[in-house]
């Protein structure tokens, strides 16, 4: 007996793993509203969900040795900002 269970794919997987909204951004287009008001709302809600960086990062296979390198740096820019931040913070020029 088997089960019908629905196919998830793996990228909805990982969403919701990650405690994202796996759904994608929607609009309800108001009475009387011109299209491309509509249309600005999908863009602006689109640029939120972060849906164009998502399809630009999984457009070609990134290997995990690249991926631990992408984190690591990252991880480096946003030390370097922090310390930058906290220098600034101790050194008054007045």
């Amino acid at each position: 007996m088997p089960l019908d269970l629905p196919i998830i794919p793996p990228f909805v997987v990982t969403y919701i793993q990650r405690g994202r909204n796996p759904s994608m951004p929607t609009v309800r287009v108001k009475e009387n509203e011109p299209f491309e008001v509509a249309l600005r709302r999908f863009k602006r809600s689109c640029e939120k969900a972060g849906v164009l960086t998502e399809v630009r990062r999984r457009e070609f296979y990134e290997k995990p040795t690249e991926e631990r390198k992408r984190k690591a740096a990252a991880a480096r820019k946003r030390s370097l900002k922090r310390m930058r931040r906290q220098s600034m913070r101790l050194v008054r020029l007045y």
